[in-house]
């Protein structure tokens, strides 16, 4: 009981079932395995074509057979059995076909669903080919329907029928004269048999002369009397088949005992006998016979056989024309099968070398040029077409190959060309015949301050402004050689000097494009003015410096010396003029100190120092002289360690706060309301102090040369504070920006100095203070 709930129980498989499953688990793979196989194996081979061929070559055989099996109109007709067995093939070999169609059908309408490459051209040809081969099927098959219609109606039409009938009358009626002339004679030969039976009566010679003349008169062949009883008494002529009464039908003895003459015929039908009864001898009979034409029985016989099979015919009408009917339906599928198929097969093998035509195309389009269409030996145009094909991939393959080491070739020819391009600090670019961008350099970006890559295909005045004059220039005279010039480009608050070229590109003696090639001379032009003024510095301070102490010595000792002497009117005089003299050699003494100082600039010490409290002690200092300005730090809570020279950067910060300070004063006096403030900030890009004052602001015009020796913007200015400014922050790699104060409504204007110095001259990191470098 347990064991067999064990068994029962859900989800536990029997012990023995595992090993009686296993055999048919193993039979169904072995089976999809060979039903894969035979799968294959049929589309290599193309099995379904070998099958449509033997499909339609026996549905011709049998549609032959079925219409002689069919047309078999004999008195016994057609085999039912065999029709049926023939019917039942057609239908088998109908379906076949229907079953090799409808797949290939479906086979195309799924590809043109699919929307195959070549579908929509398989499908035409297909249509077209269909009904090229369906319309003659149904044409003929029309044809022999209503050709066996009016066969049919003008073989039992009523022309036939009554020349059957007729015919058959005329042989009637002929077998009947030759009765009713046998009849008569009878009744003839009987009456002189009568009339002169007496005399015959007594020589039995006489008597047979008698009918021997009588058969002769007549025409007849025979003539024998008898008795009742079957005893012959005369007889004359041919009488072996009259022999005795027993080959007389009873109908024609009672006919004849009636008193009426009998016509019988013999059992052969070629002859016609006649029957009466004699009234000059009791119970006797008269028996006459004449031979009837065996052709013209013939005849009879042929024409009743013959209208015996046409009523038959006609009785079987309707079951004729079903059979028929049936018979075209059948042979008229097959055969619109058949034609379907080969159309089908006709339309496949047209388009099957353009499909792979147009799959090579597209792959070819794609860039495989290793792609082939199969060739074949036919000479056709198609198969020309194929060749053709393969000689074009052939040679775009090799010369796809030709290309791509030329274009490697160019490839690393321009990588060398873009590298050196690269490399070069001048900036070039590249224009086409029309003046539009071809080829920019990285340095051409930079010089210009904008990614010329986004102007790529555009013309020049796109870009560079400044370049359009020499540019038109060049277009307008090519074979004039340009002489380089000097132009000026600004940039949002930066201007720039550049050495502008421009070089025609010639080929076979025609421009085909133009090169520029500038560089930035900003730098160099600065140098080179900062270098000559420091010469003059040198020179001024070594030619002024000498003369003035002795100036202010003598201007001093004549003062001491001679104020006493001198009346109080010409003495408060000579005071005047001394403190004069006095007061500007000490003024062209500070002048010679600063040109001195510009002009002998010693290299920096770099230590390590707090640039806060260097920042601090510088402004402190201003900040005691100028009580009524408002001096406002912002720096980070911690000391800014950098190595650098403690000495150089407070003169440096003390120019610009002297700056600011002047600046102020040339806009509000020495009322107050003056602000200048001073902000440390630490960045990812390295140290900023800037300087912010509410003063006059910068000039426009000539800011980016304010950093110069002696381009000052103040009549009272010597123009080497700023300069002496750049020279300390280039010297630590920094760099000078002079920048607007943001403008507020209580300050319009005003001047922002920017010193910044690299991350690189940090000694230790700051709380990095975000702000607006």
């Amino acid at each position: 009981m347990s064991s067999a709930a064990s068994n029962n129980t859900p989800g536990v498989t029997p012990p023995g079932a595992a090993h009686d499953v296993a055999p048919f688990r193993a039979f169904g793979h072995s089976l999809r395995n060979w039903t894969l196989r035979l799968g294959v194996w049929a589309r290599r081979v193309h099995l379904a074509n070998y099958l449509a061929l033997a499909l339609s070559g026996g549905a011709i055989i049998c549609g032959i057979a079925t219409y002689l099996s069919l047309t078999k109109l004999d008195a016994a007709g057609p085999s039912p059995r065999s029709v049926l067995v023939l019917l039942n093939v057609d239908l088998l070999l109908l379906l076949g076909l229907v079953v090799l169609v409808a797949r290939r059908l479906v086979r195309l309408w799924a590809a043109h669903r699919a929307g195959a490459r070549g579908s929509k051209l398989h499908a035409r040809l297909a249509l077209l080919f269909g009904v090229v081969a369906i319309t003659p099927a149904i044409i003929m098959a029309v044809f022999s329907a209503l050709f066996f219609t009016f066969g049919v109606q003008s073989w039992f039409s009523e022309r036939v029928s009554s020349a059957l009938n007729e015919s058959d009358a005329v042989a009637k009626a002929y077998l009947v004269e030759h009765k009713q002339a046998i009849k008569g004679d009878v009744l003839a030969f009987a009456t002189d048999l009568n009339r002169q039976w007496p005399q015959l009566s007594q020589a039995p010679q006489l008597l047979n002369s008698f009918l021997s003349t009588q058969v002769a008169i007549r025409g007849l062949n025979s003539a024998v009397i008898f008795t009742s009883g079957g005893d012959v008494i005369a007889k004359a002529g041919y009488t072996f088949d009259l022999q005795s009464g027993e080959h007389i039908p009873p109908q024609v003895m009672a006919q004849a005992d009636l008193g009426e003459p009998a016509v019988n015929t013999g059992e052969s039908g070629d002859i016609v006998r006649a029957l009466v009864r004699l009234d000059s001898y009791t119970a006797a009979y008269l028996y006459v016979g004449r031979f009837v034409d065996p052709k013209v029985l013939g005849h009879v016989a042929r024409s009743e056989a013959a209208v015996s099979e046409y009523r038959r015919l006609e009785g079987s009408r309707s079951n004729l024309e079903i059979k028929f009917t049936l018979l075209f339906s059948v042979v008229a599928l097959l055969l619109l099968m058949v034609s379907i198929w080969f159309g089908l097969m006709l339309a496949t093998s047209l388009a099957r070398p353009i499909i792979d035509l147009i799959e090579a195309a597209e792959r070819v389009g794609a860039g495989d040029l290793n792609v082939r269409v199969k060739e074949t030996a036919a000479s056709d145009e198609i198969s020309y077409l194929g060749r053709a094909f393969n000689r074009m991939t052939k040679r775009l393959r090799e010369q796809q190959t030709e290309l791509r080491e030329t274009n490697a070739q160019l490839d690393e020819r321009r990588r060398f060309t873009e590298t050196v391009l690269d490399g070069v600090s001048a900036g070039v670019i590249g224009l086409d015949s029309d003046g539009n961008m071809t080829l920019p350099n990285r340095s051409a970006s930079i010089l210009l301050g904008t990614e010329l890559t986004a102007f790529i295909g555009q013309p020049v005045t796109a870009f560079a402004q400044e370049f359009v004059e020499m540019f038109n220039e060049m277009r307008t005279n090519p074979d004039v050689p340009i002489v380089p010039r000097e132009i000026q480009i600004t940039r949002g608050n930066t201007v720039k000097t550049l050495m502008l070229q421009l070089s025609a590109e010639r080929e076979s003696g025609r421009v085909v494009g133009y090169v520029f090639t500038f560089d930035d001379i900003t730098a160099l032009q600065s140098a080179q003015r900062k270098a000559a003024w420091a010469d003059v510095a040198r020179r001024i301070a070594h030619e002024i410096k000498n003369p003035l102490t002795p100036i202010q010595l003598s201007a001093e000792r004549l003062k001491r010396k001679y104020r006493d002497r001198l009346g109080e009117e010409d003495s408060g005089l000579f005071a005047q003029c001394t403190d004069t003299i006095i007061r500007h050699v000490g003024d062209i003494g500070q002048m010679v100190d600063e040109f001195s100082a510009f002009a002998r600039m010693p290299a920096p010490v770099l230590k390590e120092i707090d640039l806060t409290a260097i920042v601090r002690d510088a402004v402190a200092l201003q900040r005691a002289a100028f009580p009524r300005v408002s001096f406002a730090m912002d720096t980070p809570g911690t000391p800014v360690m950098i190595r650098g020279d403690a000495r150089q950067i407070g003169q440096a910060v003390t120019n610009v706060v002297k700056n600011a300070l002047e600046a102020i004063e040339a806009r509000v006096g020495t009322a107050g309301g003056g602000r200048i403030g001073i902000k440390i900030a630490v960045g990812g890009r390295g140290v900023v102090v800037s300087i912010t004052d509410n003063g006059i602001g910068l000039p426009q015009g000539e800011r980016a040369r304010l950093t110069e020796p002696y381009v000052t913007s103040r009549a009272k200015g010597t123009g080497l504070g700023l300069a002496i400014v750049k020279k300390v922050l280039e010297d630590h790699g920094g760099v000078v920006v002079l920048e607007d104060a943001p403008q507020t409504a209580e300050d319009p204007q005003g001047a922002c100095v920017s010193l910044e110095f690299p991350s690189g001259l940090l000694v230790r990191p700051a709380p990095i203070q975000l702000a607006a470098v």
